[in-house]
């Protein structure tokens, strides 16, 4: 009679270990406080999403989600953050599409990877772009705009939240475009680019419209035109771009949601399942107020997307002759 051999502690624990791993993915996280990473300064469309998605995803999973913004460099101070993080489900990020995308082109270098160092959870929403003035008078419309931007290249000035932003990204589209010049002048995020616009300092923004639009409902600003294919609800006098004379010059400023690569796919679908539930009811309906479209979708989408605009504005950033930095 054969008698079974006791089988050692070490492997009986590895056993353990790889039983209780998927268990502990599924059944337990998170177990403390979730760190969310905005690249941006507070007060920002980003960090307002940030903060009202993560307040209803503590809710569904019972941690608190902490926003920690960690803004300047066009994303390289809080970006490579979350690269280097543990893939643990415990620091992600929220961050705009340029951070993943524009930086690619306009840096020589960058301390992230967008493709190989995170794993898209879901976009979050779409925003709309919108052109806006301090000076009505000065800028009445997009006509004026060209107008005065033709007669004196480098003379009209553009704030935005830093190069390769959305807002930089949307001036180049319009720039080539339209064969006109205007100057550049960078900041570190959306909130202090719309202060100094409402200060005068600078001409135009081409804002993303959930940071414009309590500006433009008061009539602090004045906006010209919005950059999508059909106006906007929020806007329903503002034009187009293109029904203002400028056809192709289309830009929606995305945002999403992302976990360092190598994060188990267990925690990746619970932010995902949670994320999405954040996203309806009146969370929808308070972005929607806000000019944003809610555009929740898969890791693949988002995968899909990020490589597209990778090349997309590679290709504008080389046709109005940007040099990377």
């Amino acid at each position: 009679m054969r008698v079974a051999r006791p089988i050692p502690a070490f492997f009986c624990a590895l056993g353990l270990v790889a039983t209780a791993a998927p268990a502990l993915a599924q059944g337990t996280y998170p177990d403390r406080p979730v760190k969310v990473i905005v690249a941006l300064p507070a007060g920002g469309s980003t960090d307002m999403i940030a903060r009202m998605v993560g307040q209803k995803m503590a809710a569904e999973l019972g941690q608190p989600f902490v926003v920690d913004n960690k803004a300047g460099a066009s994303g390289q101070i809080g970006t490579p953050m979350v690269a280097r993080a543990a893939p643990d489900g415990y620091t992600i990020m929220v961050s705009p599409a340029s951070f993943l995308t524009t930086n690619k082109s306009i840096f020589k270098t960058l301390p992230y990877d967008p493709q190989a160092d995170f794993v898209p959870i879901t976009k979050l929403v779409n925003q709309p772009m919108v052109l806006v003035a301090k000076d009505a008078q000065k800028f009445p419309s997009v006509a004026a705009v060209l107008q005065a931007a033709r007669a004196a290249p480098g003379r009209v000035t553009y704030a935005s939240s830093g190069d390769g932003s959305p807002q930089h990204l949307a001036a180049l589209m319009f720039g080539t475009r339209t064969q006109s010049s205007m100057l550049h002048v960078p900041y570190k995020g959306g909130a202090p680019a719309i202060n100094d616009t409402l200060a005068g300092n600078v001409d135009l923004m081409f804002a993303v419209l959930p940071e414009a639009l309590p500006h433009i409902q008061s009539g602090k600003l004045q906006a010209l035109a919005v950059m999508s294919a059909q106006r906007s609800a929020v806007l329903p006098q503002v034009p187009t771009m293109a029904e203002s004379g400028v056809p192709q010059v289309e830009l929606s400023a995305w945002v999403g949601l992302l976990a360092p690569a190598r994060t188990p796919q267990p925690v990746i679908d619970r932010l995902r399942s949670a994320a999405h539930a954040a996203l309806a009811g009146d969370t929808q309906t308070r972005l929607a107020a806000s000019g944003m479209e809610v555009a929740p979708g898969t890791t693949q989408q988002l995968q899909d997307t990020i490589a597209a605009e990778i090349k997309l504005h590679a290709e504008l950033v080389k046709a109005a002759g940007l040099a990377p930095q």
